[in-house]
Parts: structure tokens; C-alpha cells; sequence
């Protein structure tokens, strides 16, 4: 049988995730399995209808379609969320229906159920029979256990489609009756002071609904907020994956393009940083992600580390729990404080006023008090990941990354707690006396969880 597999690593064949590829195709001879370099070629793919409809050719031939690709950001690179865009902007989804279909990432495991989540969603948007995914750790292939589960992933892929087996679906999207938001008058205004506000968008067209909720956003202050459409930024293209940036947070794309300057020039002093988007899809615009993408260079220091977050998104984001837990992810990580999500899902333009304007009184005044929520597992599980990663195997080519940690005491692992250790084998050999045990685990164990919490509420 004939699999396509849409690549989805700028690198082309010079990729971890085709070495995956490429053993499939070593293993299953007996099968095609012909490599479409989508994210390599996307501007000759967006830009030469002929290319475009070679590919899309090539689908239609096809018995299954594999998503091969590395992560970017939890999620896929900003050039294959292109290509998905253009699939529903020239009217191809009839190739894709009813095709067998699977996802193949590697990466190191940091939010890959968004990107797999995303691709699924995708999928049954495109009506295809979503089979599975396969996420493998970047060098999962040297195992041979690992070998052996990549191998049973692709014989069930391909046994699903000589089969024809049935194919559940994961993602529905409802209808969505959007309000003509028109967008009301201030009535006090919310003192700046110092602060800078910068609101990111991709539109400022002023006749949408999104282009509205920013403008009425910005007239909540009495001072100047900094309104930047992304698309008058000068971004040549997006992230190569190089990881040149990994020695010293140098892009190497340098001085060809303005994107670091503009990171370094205006967002990385606003104390108040605004995303404002129109639901593509099941995440924003393509120009979104390759705005999150060539953020890459600052590696994985937390560079909204003191910033209030808003966003201000057109569509229906309650419908898109991939898009709103991956905005949310790239934000803890990056130690920024979510502040809330405003949208037009709402029955009048006056409760969106409210919330606009709330929200921006929101934004200032966690900022004087710098208040920060705790994060949740999306952060703190990913630090955790990331701490022991470039501990470990990363060390070498994530220097800048290394360095960084060092002197901000990232590497905060739990071994370092010497006297919770002592008390620990302690307490570990004291229940091995059957009656100890027996009092710690049936009396005591529940008092002693909240004893030193009660202490702290008794000096109060």
C-alpha cells in the first residue's frame, strides 16, 4: 500500500523525527512510504499553486496519510500549521476525507499530548479515520524495545487500513453564531502610571470583531498602550531548528530580519503583555505560531518571568481546548501570569465591554501588587523535564541554557534536602516494627500532615 508521510520538520531529511521515518520504511519495504517535505517547502508551496496541488495529488493517490514531525512549542512548526491552513482556504478537505490516517513526534516529551491533540482535532475536522498517535522521546530508536513498540504501532496502522477498521472521533465542532461585537464607551479610564502595556494581533481591521475588542481595550487607560500587528513585523521565516541559539541565545538569523529586536525591544519590557488572535483552525494564525516559534532563541529561560498576561481572542475558544491549554502552557513555562481570556462568545457587545474593561483593571493592579498565581502541573511539570534534560543529556549543546540555570538555582532537585533524607530512613526504618507501623499508618499519619500548617496558623 501507498503512505504518505507529510513531514513536518523544517530540516527536511536531516530530522530526528524522519530517522523514525526512514526505519518504517527499512522494516516495511513491502509497503511505499513516499515523504512529502511540507514544512521545508512551504513558501514554494504557498506561493506555486502547482507544487501545492502536487502534494494534494499525492494524497488522493494514497491509502494512508502519516503526520511525521517534530515538536515546536508544543505543538507543530509554524510552516505545517500553514500548510493545514491552506488545505481549508483552497477547498482540498474532500482529498482528505476518509482516509486512514496516524501521527508520528519526537521531541522530549514536553506537552506533546497538545501537538497530538491538535493533529487529531485536525484530522476529524478533515473527516479522516484517525487511527493513533506515536510520540517518541528524541532517541527512543537506539532501544530496541522502543524499535519493537514503533514497529507494532505501524503494523497496526497499516493492518487498520487493509481492514478497514473503524476509527473513533475525538473532536466535534459545533456550529458557531458569532455576535456583530460593536464595542461601548469608557467610563473612567485606568492610570498607567509607568507601567507598559503591549498589546501583540495579528488584524487590526477594524470592522472585525477582534479589531474592535482591541480598540475598546486600549481606551480602559488613560495612557499610551502599544498596539503591534505581527504582520508589520519583519520576520523572514520561521524557526530553522538549528540550535545555534543554544550556545549563547544568538538567532542565526542575526540582523536579516527585525524579529530579536523587536522580542528584545518590546517584549521583553512590558510589564503588561496582551495576545490578541482570531481562532484559525484550533490555534491561532499561522503568523502566531511562527511568533511563539522564533522565540526558540531565548531556549528555555523564562522570559515573561514578572508580566501580567491577558488575551483577547475572536471565535469559539470554548470549543478549542487544544488552543487554550497550549497559550496557557507557553506562558507558565515561561513563568508569565495568566490573568484571564476574553472572547466574543457572548450574548451582548455590553457584557464583552465589562470583561474588556475588567480585565485590563485586572492587569494593572496585579502589577502594582505583583501578584503571580502558583503554577499548575503545565508548569511545574515541564520544569521539571526541562531541569533534568539539560542536567543530563542537553548539557552540551544547551550551554546558554545551563549557564542560566546554574546561577538562578534551577537545578533544584530533591536529592539536595539532606535532612528530609536523614528523617525519611528514619521514619522508613522505624515501620518496619509491625506495632510503629501499625500507630504511624492507622493514628498518626493524618495529624501529622497539617501539624506544621496548623503552627503557622496559630502565630497568626
Amino acid at each position: 500500500m501507498k503512505i504518505v508521510v507529510l513531514n513536518g520538520s523544517p530540516k527536511g531529511d536531516t530530522s530526528v523525527t524522519m530517522q523514525y521515518v526512514h526505519f518504517l520504511q527499512k522494516t516495511f519495504p513491502q509497503h511505499e512510504m513516499k515523504i512529502m517535505n511540507i514544512s521545508q517547502r512551504i513558501q514554494a508551496i504557498e506561493k506555486d499553486e502547482k507544487t501545492f496541488q502536487e502534494i494534494i495529488h499525492e494524497i488522493s493517490l494514497a491509502n494512508g496519510v502519516l503526520w511525521a514531525f517534530p515538536l515546536y512549542f508544543y505543538l507543530v512548526h509554524a510552516h505545517y500549521k500553514r500548510f493545514i491552513e491552506l488545505i481549508f482556504e483552497r477547498g482540498v478537505e474532500h482529498v482528505f476525507h476518509d482516509k486512514y490516517t496516524a501521527a508520528l513526534s519526537s521531541s522530549i516529551h514536553i506537552c506533546d499530548h497538545i501537538a497530538h491533540n491538535y493533529i487529531n482535532a485536525i484530522c476529524d475536522d478533515l473527516d479522516m479515520k484517525y487511527v493513533g498517535a506515536f510520540s517518541a522521546f528524541m532517541y527512543d530508536l537506539i532501544e530496541e524495545e522502543s524499535r519493537k513498540e514503533l514497529s507494532l504501532f505501524a503494523e497496526h496502522f497499516f493492518r487498520s487500513i487493509e481492514k478497514k477498521s473503524p476509527t473513533t472521533k475525538s473532536y466535534q465542532v459545533t456550529p458557531f453564531s458569532q455576535l456583530d461585537y460593536l464595542g461601548g464607551g469608557v467610563a473612567s479610564k485606568i492610570d498607567i502610571d509607568k507601567k507598559r502595556v503591549l498589546v501583540l494581533t495579528d488584524s487590526l481591521d477594524g470592522q472585525t470583531n477582534l479589531g474592535k475588542m482591541i480598540e475598546r481595550f486600549s481606551r480602559s487607560f488613560a495612557g499610551e498602550v502599544e498596539v503591534i500587528n505581527l504582520n508589520d513585523v519583519d520576520i523572514k521565516s520561521g524557526c530553522q531548528g538549528c540550535l545555534q541559539c543554544s550556545y549563547d541565545n544568538n538567532c542565526s538569523y542575526g540582523d536579516e530580519d527585525g524579529y530579536i529586536e523587536f522580542f528584545n525591544t518590546k517584549v521583553r519590557p512590558a510589564d503588561v503583555l496582551v495576545i490578541a488572535g482570531t481562532i484559525k483552525d484550533h490555534y491561532l494564525s499561522s503568523r502566531w505560531k511562527m511568533f511563539f516559534d522564533r522565540s526558540y532563541f531565548n531556549n528555555h529561560i523564562p522570559v515573561m518571568a514578572g508580566k501580567q498576561i491577558g488575551f483577547i481572542i475572536s471565535g469559539p475558544l470554548r470549543q478549542r481546548p487544544v488552543l487554550r491549554q497550549a497559550l496557557e502552557a507557553y506562558f507558565q513555562i515561561h513563568q508569565g501570569n495568566i490573568v484571564d481570556f476574553i472572547t466574543d462568545e457572548y450574548e451582548s457587545s455590553a457584557q464583552i465591554d465589562e470583561l474588556l474593561q475588567s480585565l485590563a483593571e485586572r492587569l494593572l493592579l496585579f502589577t502594582g501588587e505583583d501578584y503571580f498565581k502558583p503554577a499548575t502541573f503545565l508548569g511545574i511539570g515541564v520544569a521539571k523535564i526541562v531541569r533534568d534534560y539539560i542536567f543530563g543529556r542537553g548539557r552540551f549543546p544547551f550551554q546558554a541554557d545551563h549557564r542560566y540555570f546554574q546561577r538562578h538555582g534551577l537545578y533544584d532537585f530533591p536529592q539536595k534536602e539532606y535532612m528530609s533524607r536523614i528523617i525519611n530512613l528514619m521514619l522508613i526504618l522505624f515501620t518496619k516494627i509491625p506495632s510503629i507501623r501499625k500507630d504511624i499508618y492507622t493514628r498518626r499519619i493524618k495529624t501529622q500532615m497539617v501539624k506544621p500548617l496548623q503552627k503557622l496558623l496559630e502565630m497568626q
